[in-house]
């Protein structure tokens, strides 16, 4: 039998459905790798009894005949933003490191009613602010692709690289990850896994640790588009603690990988190919550009115009709105607390302490684009270019279906070239990312092909958003066919 750490979810299911393996089993053998790979830190905090309990409660159910949810028995992890009823919730920072959630957020209570299996929390950059997870407090988690000579040296991509790592890795069989501007697309691209950030507003964000409110999105990160899809199925929909949820019924995801997409137009946009493009990711988007014409799609040029505002618009926006969410951590009522001899000194002793440099630094940005004398002329604006991001993909897809582009600039970076590289430079790591979370448009990030070195290579497909009235002439359609949003 294959290796159980290997198993796609699908397959997986298909085994425990059969009641070829056992969901004990599948667990213990989780956990085992856990122990092995220790070394890549993908892990923050490990819940081996919950994850054993609930592994027996779902065979218990398989052998009565009782109800299973869609996922019943499969092992998961979810990243250290979502909150965890008894279970810590630290996101990846000092000033939280010693909270315990008296509540569950929607996602993870969602998929626990799926029937999945917690294996524990996963590592992130602190409050999801980088692209390496190189700046959580609980140190940096290692990219399961060996670089050259061998060694684990490699980055896995952030925020949500413990995630990416750890299905990579085979420490558990799908991951909960969250995107605000390329958290799951870049990660999953490092770590040659698949990864979903849906249209904004698909997954409640109720219960997951706030960067940027109007950005954030949670999503599935695993080994396969379909598992991907059947996760996001369990993750998505309308809740009634979370306003911004499209409240739109949750096809099935997986009708829609036919693999048929004869007729399709999908668009390829000339500013993502500038000059100095980094030649083996060109090379890998040109290799799927030939897949999808093979397939039957027709390639369309296409122009984004504004692309080249998204870096800083995104910038300006996100920093705004993490000055304003995590205004909240101030020592007085859950986080760690470093006294004062005033209410004052104590705030900012306890945020001096509590958050890190780079936690710090877009504090600081933000603050500054939101203060008196300089809030229209960056953030004011900043929303203003944001709003034709938008209008350029909604203008794009009156005439294709999808768009192809890369998912990273580069493969992974040496931890010692991420070392050397100014807060700028590694912001631009998100340049292919930030569009799509800046328009609100699902974007899907697969791996198609190696550099040079042996390190994987991913890209993103981006969809559009399916609004209320759209929804409405394409119910008809998805009685035949479910697109993914």
């Amino acid at each position: 039998m294959t290796d159980l750490v290997n198993l796609h979810i699908s397959e997986a299911l298909d085994l425990l459905n059969k009641k070829e393996i056992s969901s004990v089993e599948l667990t213990k053998a989780h956990l085992a790798e856990m122990e092995k790979a220790r070394f890549l830190n993908a892990y923050i905090t490990e819940t081996p009894d919950r994850a054993l309990a609930d592994a027996a409660a779902s065979d218990k159910r398989r052998a009565n005949g009782e109800a299973l949810g869609a996922l019943d028995g499969i092992p998961i992890a979810n990243k250290d933003l979502y909150c965890t009823k008894g279970i810590r919730t630290t996101a990846a920072s000092k000033i939280l490191s010693k909270f315990v959630p008296p509540y569950e957020s929607t996602v993870s209570q969602k998929l626990k009613d799926a029937g999945t299996v917690m294996l524990g929390k996963v590592n992130t950059d602190q409050f999801a602010m980088g692209g390496s997870t190189v700046t959580s407090f609980f140190g940096v988690t290692k990219n399961p692709w060996a670089d050259e000579n061998g060694e684990y040296t490699l980055v896995p991509g952030g925020s949500s690289g413990g995630s990416a790592a750890a299905v990579s890795a085979g420490l558990c069989m799908g991951a909960t990850g969250s995107d605000t501007g390329g958290s799951i697309r870049q990660p999953a691209s490092f770590c040659g896994v698949t990864g979903i950030k849906p249209t904004y507003g698909r997954c409640s964000r109720y219960g997951i640790v706030a960067f940027a409110s109007s950005l954030d999105q949670a999503g599935p990160m695993a080994r396969s588009v379909k598992d991907c899809a059947l996760m996001l199925h369990e993750m998505a929909g309308a809740d009634q603690f979370d306003s911004t949820v499209a409240e739109l019924p949750v096809p099935d995801y997986t009708a829609a990988l036919t693999g048929d997409i004869r007729g399709k137009k999908i668009g390829i946009p000339r500013e993502y190919r500038p000059d100095g493009l980094n030649a083996e990711v060109a090379k890998v988007w040109d290799k799927g550009i030939e897949f999808l014409k093979n397939a039957g799609a027709e390639v369309v040029d296409i122009s984004l115009p504004h692309t080249k505002y998204a870096l800083p618009v995104y910038y300006i926006i996100a920093c705004a709105e993490a000055s304003s969410n995590l205004s909240r951590y101030d020592g007085v009522r859950y986080t760690t607390r470093v006294d004062g001899k005033t209410l004052d000194e104590m705030y900012e002793n306890t945020r001096t302490d509590g958050f890190g440099a780079e936690v710090s630094r877009r504090i600081l940005l933000g603050t500054f684009v939101l203060s008196a004398g300089f809030y229209d002329a960056y953030y004011t604006r900043a929303q203003r270019v944001r709003r034709l991001i938008y209008n350029d993909f909604i203008e794009a897809f009156k005439n294709v279906d999808a768009i192809l582009v890369p998912a990273a600039p580069t493969p992974a970076l040496s931890y010692e070239a991420f070392k050397n590289m100014s807060p700028v430079d590694t912001y631009l790591g998100d340049v292919f990312t930030t569009p799509a979370s800046l328009a609100g448009v699902p974007s899907l990030s697969l791996p198609i092909g190696l550099s040079d070195k042996g390190l994987p290579i991913g890209l993103q497909v981006i969809g559009s958003i399916l609004t209320k009235t759209r929804f409405s002439k394409f119910l008809k359609y998805w009685k035949n066919r479910q697109d993914l949003i």
